[in-house]
C-alpha cells in the first residue's frame, strides 16, 4: 500500500518540480503561463470530467450508499470549514484556498491506488467516487469564491457562476450521458480522453511556476489547517458515515482514500480564475501533495485494521 502511494505520488511531485525550474530557466513569459492556466480551466478539465463521469461502469456496486456516504461527508466538513473561517485570521482570498485545500482531491492519484489495490473493480468503484464528489465539491467551491473571493458576487452572479461553470457543466455533462446510458460517439471519447489526460501535466506545471517560497512564511498556518482537515477531519467524517449506512470493506476503504488524497491541480486552476490567492493554492497543493506519502498509507493502514 505504501509503494502504491509513493509510485503514484513522485508524477506529481517532479511535474510540480519541473513547473518551478521551467518559470525560472526557459519559459518566464507570464503570458504563457496564465493562457495554460485558461486552457486547463475551460477546455482541459472539463473534457477529464466529462469523459470519466460519462464512461464509468458502475455495475454491481454500492452505488447509493458510496455516493451518500462521500457527499454528505463532503458538505459536513465544508460547512465545518466555514463555520470556523473567523479563528483562522485569514483574508477573504486566502480562505478560498484554504477551503479548497479541505474538500478538493487529486483523483488521478485516487485511481492509480484505487486499480492497485482492486483491479478493474477499484476503477470502477473509483469512479463512483468521482461521480459523486467532483460535482459536489465544484458547486461548493464556486459558491465558497462568489462569497469570499476578490470578485464578490450578488445573488444573480452567483447563480450565473454555477450554471456557465465549465467545470459544474462537464460533470452534469457526464451525469446525464451515465444516467441515460449513452455512449460518447466513437470520434469523441478519445478526444476528450486525450484532453483529460493532458490536465493533469499541464495543471502541475502550472502550480510550480507559480510557487514563491519568498513568501512560504505565511503559508503555515493556512498550510496546517488545510492538511489537518484533508488529512484527518474528512477522512474520520467519511468513515463514520460509511459506518452509518453499513457501506463494505472495499468500497468503504476507497471512500476513504478518495477523501484523503492531496488536493489538486484544478484547485489552484479555479483560485487563479475565480479571484482566489494562487500564490498560497499552489503552496498548499505542493506541500499536500508530500504530505500524501505519508498521510494516505497511515490512514488507509487504520482504516483497513
Amino acid at each position: 500500500m505504501i509503494a502504491l502511494t509513493v509510485k503514484a505520488l513522485i508524477p506529481v511531485v517532479l511535474l510540480i518540480a519541473l513547473g518551478y525550474a521551467l518559470k525560472r530557466s526557459m519559459i518566464t513569459a507570464e503570458g504563457f503561463w496564465s493562457e495554460a492556466e485558461r486552457l486547463s480551466y475551460h477546455v482541459l478539465l472539463p473534457a477529464l470530467f466529462l469523459h470519466s463521469l460519462a464512461t464509468a461502469d458502475t455495475d454491481d456496486l454500492p452505488v447509493r450508499a458510496l455516493a451518500g456516504t462521500l457527499v454528505a461527508s463532503t458538505v459536513a466538513v465544508a460547512v465545518l470549514v466555514i463555520a470556523f473561517r473567523p479563528m483562522m485570521r485569514l483574508k477573504h482570498d486566502g480562505f478560498t484556498s484554504v477551503f479548497q485545500g479541505s474538500v478538493r482531491f487529486n483523483n488521478y492519484i485516487g485511481v492509480t491506488i484505487a486499480a492497485g489495490l482492486y483491479g478493474t473493480q477499484g476503477v470502477a468503484t473509483a469512479a463512483v467516487c468521482n461521480a459523486a464528489i467532483v460535482p459536489t465539491v465544484n458547486v461548493l467551491c464556486v459558491l465558497v469564491f462568489a462569497r469570499f473571493g476578490s470578485a464578490r458576487l450578488r445573488l444573480t452572479g452567483i447563480v450565473k457562476q454555477l450554471v456557465t461553470n465549465p467545470l459544474i457543466l462537464a460533470c452534469a455533462g457526464g451525469i446525464l450521458l451515465q444516467a441515460l446510458d449513452l455512449r460518447l460517439p466513437p470520434g469523441i471519447e478519445p478526444a476528450l480522453q486525450a484532453l483529460g489526460a493532458a490536465s493533469m501535466p499541464l495543471g502541475l506545471l502550472c502550480i510550480g511556476a507559480a510557487l514563491r517560497f519568498g513568501t512560504a512564511r505565511s503559508w503555515a498556518a493556512p498550510i496546517l489547517t488545510s492538511s489537518s482537515v484533508k488529512f484527518a477531519l474528512m477522512p474520520a467524517a467519511t468513515f463514520l458515515a460509511a459506518q452509518m449506512v453499513g457501506l463494505g470493506s472495499q468500497a468503504l476503504i476507497i471512500a476513504v482514500l478518495f477523501q484523503a488524497l492531496p488536493t489538486a491541480s484544478s484547485s489552484y486552476i479555479m483560485a487563479r480564475q475565480l479571484g482566489g490567492d494562487a500564490p498560497l493554492m499552489a503552496g498548499i497543493t505542493a506541500t499536500q501533495t508530500l504530505l500524501g506519502i505519508a498521510a494516505v498509507p497511515l490512514v488507509l493502514a487504520l482504516v483497513s485494521a
